[in-house]
């Protein structure tokens, strides 16, 4: 099992060992979020400009200009929003060729602080125009999405959570955009859920079986672009219906699952277990998720709650 970030890392560098034109350009915290795995292997392709995201975006949008792919390295909650204004007016309204990998997402990163917390960021980029919005359930759906997102043109913000993923988390041949995944099969409960926050899902929809309750899960790793016929096809009937995402009520997954159900039409009703619009505290990960409602243990008293 390895942690998300590091099979990040590990993929951009085998992406740039068979293609020159990548880059890495990291925001001083490359030991946090393993870019310095590339700063090793490809030091001449590496660059430094410190705690300066929002020249980083125009710098990236340059060298796109110039044909190189850069990936960008930072957390994620100083991309959307202490340099949001740059990503949407240099990379997205051009449709620069620029790789945002957004470390440290949503609720894991415990001991970081509030101010390091982003449960916003899906909610901001998928609303953007033109952005691509990935969000990998393990080390090798983020591994598959990254060779996707450096051979895709055009900009892309790829959710990467900070540590390992437990569980065994089961993961296609390869990386397609658009179209859920339907991981588990289960008639008394229907669970959508994206990112790290699916793994936690099943893992709750592995113990419900041990008490004879049998859940369907079904994995959203494309947040945008979205086959929106694949996810009604999933959910639109059925036992009831519950989401759950590692983000804030407002605008992630469940705006998402809302919007499409609206617009295909579909009178279906359904849970939402999210970050209940509050700020986050400095704690670890793991209270932090009991606190939310969304670890394992809690997620099994709680879906039990919606049979």
């Amino acid at each position: 099992m390895t942690a998300m970030r590091e099979a990040w890392a590990q993929a951009v560098v085998e992406a740039a060992d068979d293609d020159d034109r990548i880059l890495m350009l990291d925001g001083d915290l490359a030991n946090s979020t393993k870019a310095d795995m590339f700063a090793r292997a490809h030091p001449d392709r590496f660059v430094q400009l410190g705690i300066a995201e929002q020249n980083m975006i125009g710098v990236a949008v340059g060298l796109a200009d110039g044909g190189f792919i850069p990936w960008l390295s930072s957390f994620g909650v100083f991309f959307t929003h202490r340099a949001l204004d740059p990503i949407r007016m240099l990379a997205a309204q051009t449709h620069a060729n620029v790789k945002i990998a957004a470390a440290y997402t949503g609720l894991l990163t415990g001991l970081t602080g509030k101010t390091h917390h982003d449960v916003a960021d899906l909610a901001i980029m998928r609303a953007m125009p033109g952005m691509t919005v990935l969000a990998p359930a393990n080390d090798v759906e983020c591994a598959q999405a990254v060779k996707w997102a450096s051979e895709y043109d055009g900009p892309v913000y790829l959710r990467v959570a900070r540590d390992d993923v437990p569980g065994d988390f089961p993961t296609a041949d390869d990386f397609t955009p658009g179209p859920v995944r339907r991981i588990r099969e289960g008639g008394d409960l229907i669970v959508v859920s994206t990112g790290a926050q699916s793994a936690r899902v099943l893992a709750a929809a592995d113990a419900l079986a041990r008490k004879g309750i049998e859940c369907a899960v079904v994995h959203v790793p494309t947040i945008k672009p979205l086959d929106e016929q694949s996810l009604v096809d999933s959910i639109a009937s059925g036992p009831a219906l519950v989401v759950v995402e590692d983000h804030n009520k407002y605008g992630g997954l469940g705006g998402l699952v809302a919007e499409v159900l609206n617009r295909h039409a579909v009178q279906r009703h359904f849970a939402h277990i999210a970050v209940d619009d509050v700020w986050s505290e400095s704690a670890p990960n793991d209270d932090l998720l009991t606190k939310h409602g969304l670890s394992t243990d809690s997620l099994v008293k709680r879906l039990t709650a919606s049979v």
